[in-house]
C-alpha cells in the first residue's frame, strides 16, 4: 500500500516514516521543510525510497497532487509554536485537514484512513478532583494567581477555595485554551464528524510530549528535553519554570510511530481519538534530575520564578484505550535521554540557544515573571 505522510521529514512524522517502511509500505512524504524547524534543507535521515515532495499543506493544488495514488494518509504535519501569530495554527492545522476531506469527497478518492496528529493540548488544563464536588474540568489560571506565584489549581466551584488534585486525563472532555489546542480540537471534530458522514476513516491520535532523537533544535516549541539538554552540554544550569512541581507524562518517538502505524491498521478506532502517554507522570524537579544524572553533568537548575503565560499546571494523560488495541510504552524516560543525547552528539551544531528564545517570547509579553524566586 501507498501512504501519504505530511511532515514526513519532522521529528514524529520521520520515525513513523521509519516504521512504515520497515512493514513494507511504500511511502510519499510531503513536507515544506519549515525553515524554523529544517534551515538546512531536507535531512539526511530522509532516504532516497522515499517520494518526497516540498510544499504546503494548506495549498489545494499541492496537497491534490501528493494525494494521487495513495491508500492511506498519516497527517502529521503540524505548526508548533508559543508565538501569536493565531491564523497560523488554523491555516496549517485546521484548514488542512479540511482540505484533505473535500478533495477525497470531491475526487471520490479510495482512502481507506486518515490518521490525524492532535495533542494533550486539547484538554486545556485537563482533569482534577476536588474532595468536595468531584471531578473537575478548571479554565487555566489567573495572571494575578500566577504573578503572585500561587501555581496551584483551585476547584471552580462557586465559594470552594479548595486545592485541586490532578488525575490522569481520558479522552472524554477536551477544553482548549491555546490556538495551537483550538486548532487541534477543530480539526479532530472535521475529521470525525465529516469523516463518519463520507464513509472516510479516520483516527486523532492526542500526543503527550513526544521526546527523542530527530527533534529540531531551532523550534521554540521543540521541548524541555532539547532545551536543557543544550544547556547542559554548554556547562549552563537548566531554567525551570514556576516551582518545578508541575507534572507532565513523557512519551519516546519511537513508541509514538509504533501507536500511529497501529491506529492506522487497526479498524476498532476508526472515528475515535486516542491519548498517547507516557508511563507515568513525573514533575520537572525530577525530571531535570533524571536527566543531569544520564547526561554526566554536576549542575544544579535554576528557579528564577519565571512562568510561561498559557501553560497548564498538571497534565498527565491516561492510554487505556490504546493500551486495549494491543499498544504498550517501551521507553522510559531515562531511555529517551539517553537516545537523545547520543543523537544531540552527533550533531554538527550543539550550541545553547536558550537565550534568543527567551528573548522572544519576554517580547512578545510570554515569558513573564512572578513576584518570587525559588532556589532548589
Amino acid at each position: 500500500m501507498k501512504v501519504l505522510v505530511t511532515g514526513g521529514a519532522g521529528f514524529i512524522g520521520s520515525h513513523t516514516v521509519d516504521l512504515l517502511l520497515e512493514k513494507g509500505y511504500h511511502v510519499k512524504v510531503l513536507d515544506m521543510l519549515q525553515p524554523r524547524v529544517h534551515p538546512f534543507g531536507k535531512p539526511k535521515y530522509m532516504g532516497p525510497e522515499v517520494e518526497f515532495i516540498q510544499g504546503d499543506v494548506a495549498d489545494k493544488n499541492v496537497l491534490s497532487k501528493a494525494m494521487e495514488g495513495v491508500e492511506g494518509i498519516f497527517h502529521l504535519a503540524a505548526y508548533q509554536d508559543y508565538m501569536t501569530d493565531f491564523s497560523n495554527f488554523i491555516r496549517t492545522n485546521t484548514l488542512s485537514t479540511a482540505l484533505f476531506l473535500e478533495i477525497i469527497v470531491e475526487k471520490k478518492l479510495n482512502i481507506k484512513k486518515i490518521v490525524l496528529a492532535s495533542s494533550q493540548s486539547v484538554y486545556g488544563e485537563g482533569k482534577y478532583n476536588c474532595k468536595d464536588h468531584g471531578i473537575q474540568y478548571p479554565d487555566s489560571r489567573s495572571i494575578m494567581q500566577l504573578e503572585n506565584s500561587d501555581w496551584e489549581m483551585y476547584c471552580p466551584q462557586s465559594g470552594c477555595k479548595k486545592y485541586l488534585e490532578p488525575v490522569l486525563i481520558d479522552e472524554a472532555v477536551t477544553n482548549p485554551f491555546t490556538a495551537y489546542g483550538i486548532s487541534k480540537e477543530a480539526l479532530e471534530r472535521l475529521a470525525a464528524k465529516l469523516g463518519k458522514r463520507y464513509s472516510i476513516p479516520t483516527v486523532s491520535m492526542r500526543y503527550s510530549i513526544v521526546q527523542g532523537p530527530r527533534n529540531s533544535f531551532f523550534n521554540a516549541y521543540s521541548g524541555v528535553c532539547r532545551i536543557f539538554t543544550l544547556r547542559l552540554i554548554n556547562d549552563k544550569s537548566p531554567v525551570i519554570y514556576e516551582d518545578g512541581k508541575q507534572l507532565r507524562d513523557y512519551v519516546h518517538v519511537y513508541d509514538v510511530a509504533s501507536a500511529n502505524v497501529l491506529a492506522f491498521e487497526k479498524n476498532e478506532c476508526d472515528y475515535s481519538a486516542l491519548n498517547v502517554g507516557g508511563l507515568k507522570g513525573t514533575n520537572l524537579i525530577d525530571y531535570t534530575d533524571t536527566l543531569i544524572k544520564v547526561s554526566g553533568k554536576n549542575i544544579k537548575p535554576m528557579v528564577p520564578g519565571y512562568y510561561r503565560y498559557g501553560d497548564t499546571r498538571h497534565t498527565v494523560s491516561s492510554s487505556e484505550k490504546l493500551k486495549k488495541l494491543g499498544w504498550k510504552n517501551k521507553y522510559n524516560l531515562e531511555d529517551i535521554f539517553k537516545d537523545y543525547l547520543k543523537w544531540v552528539y552527533e550533531q554538527p551544531d550543539i550550541k545553547d540557544r536558550y537565550e534568543e528564545v527567551e528573548t522572544i517570547m519576554k517580547n512578545q509579553n510570554i515569558l513573564r515573571k512572578s513576584k518570587s524566586s525559588l532556589s532548589i
